[in-house]
């Protein structure tokens, strides 16, 4: 989201390539000296030395607030007690913009495009005060053809002076769309006993917006407190943390009432993003026993089974399984799925392409070993378990009603026919489907998944010595 109001006092901005060398700097202030940037890599490179790194240096009254990308470090510069979280939430920005500019932000795109970055930097920043981060309004008057503008009387896009300024104006379609996706990703961590440490669950709400003019949307879930305000039964309600909304949410209309009201963007966008700590059990239940046989060999049995319900299937599962690193001759057997070793991660990936709640599967590994051991680092690495699941979200979140704040005169494009009919459309993200006919003044078709993805580590319950 676009970040303004305020200054973050970064008076300049450098880029570095991999190679140590500036690829690109802007000097917003003055105040700090180009020459300044020179003491970067050095105190970059001792401190990384030292073992003593941190996200933020100093090399006298300048302070270096630095982030790294692929091959590249993005740096700013202040001489003031600037808000370092606004900073580095700006230096992800760019990265974000320059991405989706230059769809890989690496040394050769920053070489190739040195006039649009500049432009770019312009237009993100004046002064130590952030402007348009927008991608989508920059890309409006900022283009990689480098078109110029009609001579005469200058032109600002007008969605730099709406009050809306992440939707432009005057936007048709002919069929009326809204495509939802509620995708959740679970942490877990688990100790060698396999009780359950930590457990958070980290969701999103993604939607995918097809709708003509200027609409305001209203969005309501299954959330706890407004449960509790509107008096309704808690029993289905989730209590939500760390709600992060998109810039088009009326934050102070959520406060007072927690509806979600907004006037949404055109095509992709994240609306939300939030977090709930509570007590989650692995849906892939994972026990390993490792024998190793001195001088010979080691035999690994991984069991793997599905604690969800039986109609619910994981798909795309991969369980890493760690392996000495000396180890070699592999052999497999697997009761569903394949194996196959990947020496340069001294790892066993186990793939699943469906697994149904319920299941259990067993895959054994047979490794030969040198006669002469190679001595190993301390700490044995957790197995990795990943997967999916579609018609499944671990939280329960629900969303409840979407529809529009007003009767929105949704028409058809003058000389296209009126809107088709709605008909069921597939989403992007797979999962749980149910389509929602919206009546307005025409038709408007929503269509809501629910998506769950999961990527956490297990202990080797049973380890090599």
């Amino acid at each position: 989201m676009p970040l303004g109001g305020r200054s973050l006092d970064p008076s300049n901005d450098q880029t570095f390539s991999a190679h140590l060398q500036p690829l690109i700097s802007r000097n917003y202030k003055g105040d700090v000296a180009m020459s300044e940037i020179d003491h970067f890599m050095p105190l970059l490179m001792q401190r990384e030395e030292e073992g003593a790194l941190t996200p933020l240096l100093s090399h006298g009254r300048v302070h270096f607030l630095w982030i790294k990308y692929s091959n590249l470090y993005l740096v700013a510069t202040t001489l003031k007690n600037a808000n370092a979280s606004l900073v580095y939430s700006f230096l992800y920005k760019i990265v974000e913009v320059f991405s989706e500019y230059f769809k890989e932000l690496e040394e050769e795109s920053i070489r190739d495009n040195f006039v649009i970055v500049y432009e770019l930097l312009d237009e993100l920043m004046d002064f130590g005060f952030p402007q348009t981060t927008d991608s989508k309004i920059l890309q409006e008057y900022i283009t990689q053809q480098g078109n110029k503008l009609e001579t005469g009387k200058s032109r600002v896009p007008p969605t730099v002076t709406n009050a809306v300024s992440w939707r432009s104006e005057g936007i048709k379609y002919k069929k009326n769309e809204v495509f939802i996706d509620v995708i959740e990703s679970v942490n877990l961590l688990v100790n060698a006993n396999g009780s359950v440490l930590l457990s958070e669950i980290v969701g999103t709400i993604k939607l995918k917006v097809f709708l003509s003019g200027m609409p305001e949307l209203r969005l309501g879930l299954n959330d706890r407190v407004l449960f509790e305000l509107t008096g309704r039964s808690k029993n289905k309600s989730v209590e939500l943390e760390d709600v992060k909304f998109h810039q088009c949410v009326r934050l102070s209309r959520f406060d007072n009432d927690r509806t979600i009201s907004f006037i949404p963007p055109d095509g992709d966008f994240e609306l939300m993003s939030y977090r709930l700590s509570t007590q989650v059990k692995p849906l892939i239940w994972i026990e390993s026993v490792i024998e190793k046989f001195s001088h010979s060999r080691v035999e690994i049995m991984v069991k793997a089974k599905g604690q969800f319900k039986k109609q619910s299937v994981a798909n795309g599962v991969e369980i890493s399984v760690p392996v000495p690193s000396d180890a070699d001759s592999p052999r497999f057997k697997t009761s569903v799925g394949s194996a196959k070793y990947v020496p340069e991660k001294n790892m066993v990936i186990w793939s699943i392409k469906s697994f149904p709640g319920g299941k259990e599967y067993l895959m054994r590994a047979h490794f030969g070993l040198p006669s002469v051991e190679k001595e190993e680092v301390e700490g044995r690495p957790p197995i990795g378990v990943k997967f999916e699941i579609p018609y499944f979200t671990v939280s329960g979140i629900q969303i409840i009603n979407f529809v529009p704040a007003r009767r929105e005169k949704w028409g058809p494009e003058p000389g296209l026919s009126s809107p088709q009919a709605p008909t069921a459309a597939s989403t992007r993200e797979g999962g749980k489907m149910g389509c929602v006919c919206v009546r307005a003044a025409l038709e408007l078709l929503v269509c809501y998944s629910q998506h769950l993805t999961c990527s956490y580590p297990f202990p080797l319950l049973v380890g090599w010595e």
